[in-house]
């Protein structure tokens, strides 16, 4: 069993009350650290349903709560005693909610429930479990977990997390760096071992996530719509996002385009990106950026640059750190590519050199940003190693 980094605070949650919500793009292990979770409860009195399963939304598709506890007690829940429910994919039974209302208040039931959409659990469970519940978001893999797939113990990388760069490191870890570049973090794309097998499952996941994620949320009539927009998109990683653009090249109106995105953004596809500056009023005028969750998507979508990939892959690192933005000295001025925390200053290049470490400095000090790194994939022939390898940012 490989050991995600967010299990920690999911077993330290798994003794509370409250539900625990696991949220995340379908295909990033949810259901794996559920299963795990429901492994660590020391009881028999626990149950697992999958809701992918037309038999296991009958039970919570009842008409009475009776009903509902009824099937759960023949499938093995003594309702007299501590018992433990795990719900999967949540989402495809849009009353499971009132339901693990109505059981959480009455009984001693822990639940453990996944969904991959973040709109529906957040609006939902905020609506009818407020206090009750806790959601924790999975990710695609870090680095760091990427290379405790590859059976690498996470205490020999530890050490190096965000260090300037270190030439031993590099030699060891860059060819599996490169590997997370090009194909991504998702679980089964990282543990298969040939190209054409992990292409395949790139291309699985944007059909389950169109199909599936989206067609909840939506009508049947976007999916052509969404996949011409998704490879739109996926060319212009890292740039503004211009909707009445967007709408002219795809012929469908400005307000549908932003509908589509924010569609994608609350099932995780995509990351927004908001410009950095302390006047309100300048951040509105400023267009967001977008990146795609995981580069090995990007990858499947798009033919994007060497660079493109590489800022796109920085930025699914980086978000798993903190907050991100960027900043941009003027209308048309220059830019830092991002600002992680409202505090730290990040310059993104291939191969890095100390003139694009002082421009970055002084863009840092017009902005007020107090720190700043620059984050490079190659090593420079000039022997310059004031940067931060991308493989470093785990």
């Amino acid at each position: 069993m490989y050991r995600r980094a967010i299990y920690d605070e999911l077993e330290e949650h798994l003794t509370r009350k409250q539900v625990t919500v696991i949220t995340g793009m379908r295909r990033v292990g949810k259901s794996t650290a559920a299963k795990y979770l429901m492994a660590q409860v020391n009881h028999e009195n626990k149950v697992y349903l999958d809701f992918e399963k037309a038999n296991n939304r009958f039970i919570f598709n009842q008409s009475s709560y009776t009903d509902i506890e009824i099937n759960l007690q023949v499938e093995g829940i003594d309702f007299t005693k501590p018992s433990v429910i795990v719900l999967d994919e949540i989402q495809l039974v849009p009353n499971s909610t009132s339901v693990i209302k109505y059981l959480y208040d009455t009984y001693a039931v822990k639940f453990i429930v996944t969904g991959s959409s973040s709109f529906y659990l957040r609006n939902h469970f905020t609506e009818s479990l407020a206090g009750r519940k806790t959601i924790f978001e999975m990710a695609p893999l870090s680095f760091a977990e990427f290379l405790q797939f590859h059976e690498i113990d996470s205490s020999r990388v530890s050490p190096f997390a965000r260090k300037l760069y270190q030439p031993a490191f590099y030699d060891r870890y860059h060819a599996l760096y490169e590997q997370y570049i090009r194909y991504g973090g998702f679980p089964e794309v990282v543990l298969t071992d040939t190209e054409k097998e992990k292409q395949r499952y790139l291309d699985d996941i944007v059909n389950a996530h169109i199909e599936l994620d989206i067609r909840l949320l939506s009508d049947f009539s976007v999916s052509d719509d969404l996949f011409k927009l998704m490879r739109l998109l996926a060319n212009r990683v890292g740039s503004k996002l211009d909707y009445s653009k967007i709408s002219s090249l795809l012929g469908i109106s400005r307000f549908k385009v932003k509908d589509y995105i924010s569609l994608l953004q609350y099932t995780y596809f995509v990351r927004i990106v908001e410009s950095y500056t302390s006047n309100p009023d300048r951040a509105i005028a400023h267009q967001p950026k977008l990146y795609i969750s995981d580069s090995g998507l990007l990858n499947r979508l798009a033919q994007v640059s060497s660079g493109t990939l590489f800022e796109n892959t920085i930025a699914v690192q980086l978000g798993q750190l903190g907050s991100l933005q960027y900043y941009q000295t003027g209308r048309s001025g220059s830019e830092i590519d991002f600002i992680l925390n409202g505090n730290q200053a990040l310059e993104v290049k291939e191969t890095p050199t100390e003139q694009d470490l002082l421009a970055l400095q002084y863009r840092a000090q017009l902005a007020n940003v107090p720190t700043t790194s620059l984050i490079g994939r190659y090593i420079p022939a000039s022997g310059f190693r004031e940067f931060i390898w991308g493989g470093n940012l785990y």
